[in-house]
């Protein structure tokens, strides 16, 4: 059994993409958009067509799946948190700084008593991530 979070960015997942790839080196390796469904929906909106409806990211070992969604405007991410988990402090530094910009620090990376690094931050899009050097 594996678990795998599905996060839709309501319109915003192309910009996500590119952001989570420069920010935390996740890697692309699935990307369909919606017109190249090879059903068509009947119920598509037909400026939706280069949404992307289904991608996977690679972040380290784990697997992110994300899509545009219904492209309904704001995006609503509560009651859930992504964790990176690092192997260094500098790991964790440059991390943090990136998933940061453009966003908010709720927690400042600092050393906790179950962590020599640990941080709260919510990004530009609305996802709250928690990294913490193991």
């Amino acid at each position: 059994m594996k678990l795998q979070p599905y996060v839709h960015f309501e319109g915003r997942c192309d910009e996500a993409i590119e952001f989570y790839k420069t920010a935390i080196g996740a890697k692309v390796t699935m990307l369909m958009r919606f017109n190249q469904c090879s059903e068509p929906m009947s119920n598509m909106n037909p400026a939706m067509g280069e949404k992307v409806m289904h991608a996977n990211l690679m972040i380290g070992d784990s697997e992110l799946l994300v899509s545009d969604g219904h492209c309904r405007g704001e995006a609503n991410f509560a009651g859930f948190e992504l964790t990176l988990n690092v192997a260094t402090e500098a790991e964790a530094e440059k991390l943090f700084g990136a998933l940061a910009e453009g966003g908010k620090v709720m927690m400042p990376l600092a050393k906790t008593f179950f962590s020599p690094k640990f941080g709260m931050l919510t990004d530009r899009f609305g996802i709250a991530w928690m990294v913490i050097v193991q």
